[in-house]
């Protein structure tokens, strides 16, 4: 993963007395997050191979300081397959989004090309095609490939979380389904029951998950609300500021009945720099499992 000003380019043991934790005492942060590690394995397990249509809207707007006015720009309307892969040679899930339509045009055929991926032995080389190719059809001058839904889980997993720090919150911002700071009200927020837990997480430290195009680090921050019995994550948030690019991806998730478990049914975001404001709103149905 890539970003940066103009490119935004993812114990084993013997246990022989274990005491009970008191009724209603809550967990503890480290439980929780244990929970979510345990969470998102499983989970990346049970959306491997499940293809959504994801319909996506892109605007920009160009803010003038000469004028003191908004240029807006013809929005973009993407209808893509969108499907999580673990590439043979890769440690971590790789989201494809592959774009068959663009503005109510057809830009290829749709038939049977997700599922080559699983019998091409060139797998790998077909997915780095595809995430060009998908990549090309994001409008503005900030290019990205970040905005995927479930890209910031990853952040959850076991062996990924060392290099976060976290932390609880007990009285949380809202989060906008906008992906920009606004006055707390009903409009464009996020809405979870009390009971999640709000976690905030900061990357720290080297050798962060997201890089510039130039290879240095982009550490990343943000929050997930998480139910703390599960460890179901229920929104994330995922904010990445490159000094001259911020960039935020909201996600929100529901139950699918089709499928059983949670699934992302909307991603909000945006990228601001001096001049320019990006954002886009994504909407996922029609899940299904790829054929094998």
């Amino acid at each position: 993963m890539a970003f940066g000003r103009r490119n935004l380019a993812a114990t084993a043991g013997m246990v022989l007395l274990a005491v009970a934790r008191p009724a209603g005492q809550p967990p503890t942060l480290k439980e929780v997050l244990e929970r979510a590690a345990a969470y998102v394995e499983r989970f990346h397990q049970q959306l491997a191979q499940i293809v959504s249509e994801e319909t996506y809207t892109q605007t920009i707007v160009n803010t003038s300081r000469f004028t003191n006015t908004l240029l807006g720009q013809p929005t973009q309307r993407l209808r893509s397959d969108l499907i999580l892969v673990k590439p043979t040679a890769e440690q971590r899930f790789v989201e494809l989004r592959d774009v068959f339509e663009v503005n109510g045009s057809p830009v290829r055929d749709r038939e049977a090309r997700l599922e080559a991926l699983l019998h091409d032995p060139r797998g790998g080389a077909r997915i780095d095609a595809i995430l060009r190719e998908s990549a090309r059809y994001n409008i503005g001058s900030i290019t990205r490939n970040v905005n995927t839904p479930v890209m910031p889980l990853q952040f959850l997993d076991q062996a990924n979380q060392p290099r976060f720090q976290f932390k609880h919150i007990d009285r949380p911002r809202p989060v906008f389904a906008d992906s920009r700071e606004q006055p707390a009200g009903d409009a464009g927020v996020f809405r979870v029951t009390t009971e999640m837990w709000t976690i905030e997480y900061r990357e720290r430290g080297r050798n962060t998950i997201i890089r510039r195009p130039n290879g240095d680090n982009l550490p990343v921050r943000g929050r997930f609300w998480i139910d703390p019995a599960s460890g179901a994550v229920l929104i994330s948030e995922m904010i990445a500021d490159s000094g001259g690019v911020v960039a935020t991806v909201t996600v929100s998730y529901q139950s699918e009945p089709l499928m059983g478990f949670l699934v992302p049914i909307e991603m909000r975001e945006s990228y601001v720099r001096t001049g320019e404001r990006i954002t886009g709103h994504a909407v996922y149905g029609r899940f299904r499992t790829l054929k094998q």
